[in-house]
């Protein structure tokens, strides 16, 4: 018998060496109905707090697939078997559940396994390499509702000398504070475990700065968000608000295009310029509905006109530049005018706006630029443009100042082509007027962002980096009024950022910070997550006892049956319900 259980702990650690091994984290099948997945803890809500950034399998039942169609009752297989024709079987819906947890009794079989295959001593594997940490899924049927188990070995240099178990337990949401573990009883079931003299207690806490909010009890959702996390050490008392000497880490994650946002303005002029760089990309444009009632054409036509008709200087022509450009908005965007629009946008500048705002069809590029080149080449109009435009546009202007213009056929794409030049001239030099002029970074810092030797599809993707970056500043200028030094050090972070990786909208941003520049947000809300750690031992051989109390469950592999819905969404509720994890360490040493 015994021998027959190392047969398959050595086998359970083939398997997971060779899934270790492996770059890719395809999920392996283990007995026909248990996957073990390889993924990062930090991924894992209930684990992080133990795993952090490190590399961990999970170990769960294979997700059925639910078949149901309008005759047959919803049932759960692997595979959704149809008799019948083509017909049939395409009226059967096929969704997927979320992760399924395993019983008790198989995690703990496969905790067994783990443990067995990394003591040398049983295994009779000599210099087996440490394996991962494992964590299995479970269902929470047993008495303390638990809800993960999972191990990790313990080194001595190369050599494992030991694992430490961990148990996870979860209650369901409550208002009532006093049903909650005291801080005093928390340290009596760490003292069970491990009968050390001295404990270290350590205060962790979350708190929502900004992002979903609820409104005369709407919610209002959103994609971004900046979270608060505290860490502090000589913790009193459960839910106690973080000191101000705590160490507190914003992270900040901004979606672009939200409404409320101080770029929304922006934000739709940069669609309309991904929307000319995706019709030249596919060959399919879908133009966006136009801002002005009267045609790109007309608008043109009205704007040559004016300028042959006006004999003001260059410095009147800037002071009606600013009127005129002022962007239209069917919402008022006083925030976004006064940080980032220019009282000295040029000529072609001027024309971006105004067909950005009535195109709808090529034609109407290539009928707007015909008009403008054919002013030029007769001389009937003499603009003035920045010395460092770069757009053809801006060439052919330049070229006018001398009675001599390049032939240009407006034909294929040369047109669109021309207005996209024109549009990321245009922007890149809102951005530089806002960072330079905030004294936030330098153009040294800015030359990845506006270099005009990549090809257009490629200044668009550089471009939109920098409108991201952005839009993460002037969100934590204008709603959490960070002082310029945190924004400087948060607008070098993503400068950084951005030269190496690609937009991506979902990446959390951190920045340190003193809780005192915050105070007033979060000392008189409820923390979306609040937590405290009692530990003893040093290094590898430290154990720790932690329970983590949350406004939303922090497993999503069990259903928690709750009478108290949350309402805590940036802390609104009265009396918030929270969610309650504890997680248990055991050290477990091999002889």
């Amino acid at each position: 018998m015994g021998s027959k259980v190392i047969c398959r702990a050595k086998d359970f650690f083939n398997i997971l060496r060779c899934l270790q091994d492996e770059k890719g984290s395809d999920p392996h099948t283990y007995e026909e109905d248990i996957q073990i997945l390889k993924t990062n803890g930090r991924k894992i809500p209930a684990v992080s707090m133990h795993c952090g950034d490190q590399t961990i399998f999970v170990c769960e039942k294979i997700i059925p697939k639910i078949c149901e169609s309008d005759d047959e009752p919803i049932t759960e297989t692997s595979n959704c078997d149809g008799g019948g024709d083509a017909n049939d079987s395409a009226s059967v819906l096929q969704t997927e559940l979320g992760p399924q947890p395993l019983t008790i009794m198989k995690a703990r079989q496969l905790l067994s396994f783990y443990t067995l295959s990394q003591n040398a001593n049983v295994s009779a594997l000599d210099n087996n390499p440490a394996l991962h940490p494992l964590w299995v899924r479970c269902d929470m049927s047993d008495a303390a509702g638990t809800t993960w188990l999972g191990a990790e070995t313990v080194c001595v240099g190369s050599k494992v000398t030991g694992v430490k178990l961990y148990s996870v337990t979860c209650k369901g949401s409550t208002v009532d504070k006093k049903s909650l573990i005291t801080l005093e009883e928390l340290k009596q079931e760490h003292k069970k475990r491990h009968h050390q003299s001295s404990m270290g207690v350590k205060g962790s806490a979350r708190f929502n700065l900004f992002g979903s909010t609820v409104v005369e009890n709407t919610a209002i959702e959103s994609r971004s968000s900046v979270t608060v996390d505290f860490k502090w050490s000589h913790v009193e008392s459960i839910f106690e608000v973080p000191p101000l000497s705590s160490a507190a880490t914003l992270n900040i994650k901004v979606a672009s295009g939200e409404m409320r946002s101080p770029m929304f303005e922006m934000y739709r002029e940069l669609e309309f310029l991904q929307t000319l760089a995706d019709g030249l990309r596919t060959g399919e444009t879908e133009w966006m509905e136009p801002l002005e009632n009267t045609s790109a054409v007309n608008l043109t036509k009205a704007y040559l006109e004016e300028l042959q008709n006006t004999a003001k200087t260059l410095q009147d022509q800037a002071t009606k530049t600013a009127e005129h450009t002022k962007l239209k908005s069917e919402t008022d965007a006083p925030i976004f005018n006064s940080f980032l629009e220019r009282g000295d946008l040029d000529f072609v500048e001027q024309l971006w706006v105004r067909m950005r705002k009535s195109v709808t069809s090529y034609q109407d590029i290539g009928d707007c630029l015909k008009l403008v080149i054919e002013a030029l080449r007769y001389g009937d109009i003499k603009p003035w443009i920045h010395r460092d435009s770069s757009s053809s546009l801006s060439k052919l202007i330049l070229q006018s100042y001398h009675q001599q213009i390049d032939h240009v056929s407006l034909t294929g794409v040369t047109p669109v082509n021309m207005l996209l030049e024109m549009g990321l001239d245009k922007m890149r030099k809102d951005y530089i007027n806002y960072l330079i002029g905030e004294e936030l970074t330098t153009l040294n810092h800015l030359c990845y962002f506006l270099s005009t030797e990549v090809d257009l599809q490629e200044q668009v993707v550089r471009l939109r980096k920098l409108h991201h970056l952005l839009e993460i500043i002037l969100t934590c200028r204008t709603f959490l009024a960070l002082p310029y030094d945190k924004l400087f050090l948060l607008t070098q972070s993503c400068l950084q950022h951005y030269k190496t990786s690609p937009y991506d909208e979902e990446h959390e941003f951190k920045l340190q910070i003193k809780p005192a520049l915050i105070s007033n947000f979060y000392q008189k809300e409820h923390p979306v997550l609040w937590g405290v750690e009692v530990s003893s031992g040093n290094g590898p051989r430290e154990v720790r006892t932690a329970l983590q109390l949350s406004d939303r469950p922090l497993v999503d592999h069990v259903i928690f049956e709750t009478d108290y819905p949350n309402e805590t969404i940036n802390g609104d509720g009265d009396d918030p319900a929270f969610f309650s994890t504890m997680v248990c360490c055991s050290l477990v040493n091999f002889a």
